[in-house]
């Protein structure tokens, strides 16, 4: 079960006092985001808007949403970082899980015994990390927690940030991932490239995602190479604040008009199929918000994330595309 640090909210309230406050978390942890703005409401009679438009992590809490409707704190619940605080008024709430390993853990013991496994996980199970760890290693396992870096903790991963997996990759037979998000898991096995396990509480079973990882990385390489025939792109700029990667857009525009290529910059909230079919006249498109909405989502045309365009330059200059996802982070 996801329990949310309210005694932290609370804290925040008291300390603050503000008229009104907003709340947004995880799509799969709105139901406990609805019961905690409940009892803020009830608890300080102040009202308490749940931000309701998907929340992805630190690149997109959605601020001003939460500015639009006059909320003087943004609690973002879930997206647990090695800072509490963004700017002002985003205070971000741990919110853990408690469901236990110790049975999956065991199951994980007889796999990987004798081999050395990097110990990852998502925010939700930081606090079980030296638990597992321990259950592993006394059943013969070596592990490493390889150490965080940027806004990451020891042993934490995004979708699309894996420093501390890369830390350990030289040293790893395997990742580990604690959790049941087989999107961490696969960017994990892709970014290192090396085969990876989920440890699942909630279905006791130990998955092995490096298979559906090669699929993923097969289909952004066809991406890749379908692009190199494009004649006129489209580099489109995420309008998350988190994601309003500008500079990066204008380099990729330079270097294909270097190449004969034609360029068109747009830009968007949300990067969607649908929305791509509203436009003419464009062969591929390079989208510099977020990563995994190109190696992850369907799209009619190409639609290349910042680390397939760059090994797309390298195959129209008739380069080695190289490893172009083995990196620790994606953007």
């Amino acid at each position: 079960m996801i329990v949310i640090d309210e005694d932290r909210i609370s804290e925040i309230i008291e300390e603050r006092k503000p008229m009104s406050v907003a709340l947004n978390g995880p799509d799969g942890m709105l139901p406990q985001v609805q019961r905690t703005a409940s009892r803020i409401m009830e608890k300080f009679g102040i009202p308490a808007y749940i931000l309701a438009d998907t929340t992805w992590g630190t690149c997109d809490f959605n601020s001003a949403g939460a500015e639009t409707l006059g909320a003087e704190i943004l609690f973002n619940i879930g997206h647990t970082i090695n800072v509490e605080q963004y700017g002002k008024n985003v205070h971000l709430i741990d919110a853990y899980d408690d469901m236990p390993f110790d049975s999956v853990a065991e199951k994980t013991v007889s796999l990987l015994a004798g081999k050395t496994v990097s110990l990852v996980t998502d925010s939700q199970h930081l606090n079980q990390v030296d638990a597992v760890r321990s259950i592993l290693e006394k059943g013969g396992v070596i592990v490493k927690v390889g150490k965080g870096r940027g806004q990451l903790n020891d042993g934490q991963v995004f979708g699309c940030e894996f420093y501390p997996a890369m830390d350990t990759k030289e040293s790893a037979d395997a990742n580990v991932f604690m959790g049941q998000s087989n999107f961490h898991a696969a960017g994990l096995a892709l970014s290192t490239g090396l085969p990876t396990f989920v440890l699942d509480p909630y279905f006791n079973e130990v998955r092995d995602v490096t298979e559906f990882a090669e699929k993923l990385q097969r289909k952004a390489t066809l991406a890749v190479y379908k692009a190199a025939d494009a004649q006129t792109f489209g580099i489109i700029v995420g309008l998350k604040e988190g994601q309003l990667s500008k500079l990066t857009a204008l380099k990729f525009k330079k270097e294909l008009e270097k190449e004969g290529r034609t360029v068109q910059l747009l830009a968007m909230t949300d990067i969607t199929n649908d929305r791509l079919r509203s436009f003419s006249g464009i062969d591929a498109y390079i989208q510099v918000a977020c990563p995994r909405i190109s190696t992850d989502n369907p799209f009619d045309k190409p639609l290349l994330s910042t680390p397939q365009a760059a090994a797309l330059l390298r195959v129209i200059r008739k380069e080695e595309i190289g490893s172009y996802l083995q990196i620790p982070h994606w953007l």
